[in-house]
């Protein structure tokens, strides 16, 4: 790809004053532009960053009125980035658990590989709360079930670098993806898609709520949510493979 234009993208909801800490800290680590789309956040957390934006050309700032989720916040960054020109985007968290001093890294390996997902494996500290770090291995099994192999490998970590059209090409669908289903569903659609998936390990940090940490994880709601989506995505996924060796049988035979 002779053009290579990636910007960052921070989806946030009600994160306090982490939400500050967090935009400097990748402005400081990187020159490439940011968006934060505050996802109709009650916190009034915005107020520090709409201000900064004011004295930051490379940062801006979009405020929805409702919370819809994640995947809603990133589809609207996308689209109202969509006139810039950009072809990669790097999603992370606005509550300080992605490193921002890897962003750098991780474009990097998506320029040298424009046509692949790079997604971050998280290497956990001794802070991880157990459950989160023996419940994601259900997770990582379905996904290893979806795909048939260990592509993928982490589906729930959210730092990541996406070929923006082939990001939005699996989002298209109206409601998919929308909330915590994002970065499982578009992982496996992309590779469903034939898009190619480079695994790069990268540090994870849980703040406590000490220090302002927050979890917008609702265990019944967003746990059946999980359910219905790999639910759908096992029944979906022989016909996927299919599709996809029929398409890759084809392109040899034109070769």
């Amino acid at each position: 790809m002779s053009h290579f234009k990636p910007f960052v993208l921070i989806p946030s909801y009600n994160t306090g004053s982490l939400l500050e800490a967090t935009v400097k800290e990748v402005l400081a680590s990187t020159l490439w532009p940011v968006c934060v789309v505050v996802d109709g956040s009650t916190d009034d957390s915005e107020k520090a960053i709409v201000d900064l934006a004011a004295k930051e050309s490379r940062l801006v700032v979009l405020i929805k009125d409702e919370n819809e989720g994640k995947g809603a916040a990133v589809r609207t960054g996308l689209l109202e980035s969509g006139s810039s020109g950009f072809t990669h985007v790097l999603v992370m968290d606005a509550d300080g658990q992605h490193p921002a001093k890897e962003i750098n890294r991780f474009i990097k390996c998506a320029a040298d590989h424009p046509e692949a997902m790079i997604l971050g494996q998280p290497v956990f500290d001794s802070d991880v709360p157990w459950e989160r770090l023996y419940g994601r291995k259900l997770s990582v099994w379905l996904v290893f079930c979806e795909v048939g192999g260990s592509a993928i490998g982490d589906p729930l970590y959210g730092f990541r670098v996406y070929p923006i059209k082939s990001l939005l090409a699996v989002m298209e669908k109206p409601g998919r993806s929308n909330r915590y289903d994002f970065d499982p569903e578009v992982a496996v659609r992309l590779n469903w898609r034939g898009v190619p998936a480079l695994k790069v390990a990268a540090p994870v940090r849980y703040v406590s709520e000490e220090l302002g940490g927050v979890s917008h994880f609702h265990y019944f709601r967003d746990n059946l949510r999980f359910v219905c989506l790999h639910a759908r995505l096992l029944v979906q996924a022989p016909f996927r493979w299919l599709k996809r060796g029929a398409a890759q049988k084809e392109l040899n035979t034109d070769e």
